[in-house]
């Protein structure tokens, strides 16, 4: 009997395994977990985290099941949405409910960067960037957060930049 509990629980996380693998891409990309923070066990051929990392990483996967998404008119957390579509499969597997709705709110995900982004920040040069109003340090920090894929930055700058990729193509 545990053997199939457990497999339905699996199949019941399915829909929302996503949030999972967001989170971590965003550990990656936002410095929150790095290569440095796994180590290799040699007795049992697996990779872990160090606990520090782990803290971190759990922090980042409570505040995105936190956050909040538009469902059936209202704001709702992601857990709370996971609550109410177990218990609508549980209605309908007992017989209390005639019908199953289980529709989950559309993925919604931003992203302020892109790779065209990345390489022209990449490329910027100190007088390019001079020319653009930035200086050396915010160039450096620029430069910095590219290379590792984490394009954050003030949103003045970014937007200076991608204005003038734009005006750079119309010439």
């Amino acid at each position: 009997m545990l053997t199939s509990n457990c497999s339905f629980l699996g199949d019941l996380q399915e829909p929302f395994r996503w949030i999972a693998d967001v989170t971590v891409m965003d550990a990656f990309e936002s410095g929150v977990l790095d290569l440095p923070n796994f180590y290799f066990t040699g007795d049992d051929y697996r990779y872990r985290f160090e606990l520090d990392a782990k803290r971190r990483f759990i922090q980042a996967l409570r505040e995105q099941f936190n956050s909040g998404v538009k469902y059936k008119s209202c704001v709702l957390k992601w857990d709370t949405v996971i609550e109410q579509k177990t218990n609508e499969l549980c209605r309908f597997l007992t017989g209390k409910a005639k019908s199953l709705d289980f529709v989950v709110p559309a993925l919604k995900l931003f992203r302020e960067d892109n790779s065209e982004l990345q390489a022209k920040i990449l490329e910027l040069t100190h007088s390019e960037a001079k020319q653009l109003g930035n200086g050396k340090s915010t160039l450096c920090h620029l430069h910095r957060n590219a290379k590792s894929r984490n394009l954050s930055g003030s949103p003045n700058v970014l937007k200076k930049l991608a204005q003038s990729e734009a005006t750079r193509l119309y010439r």
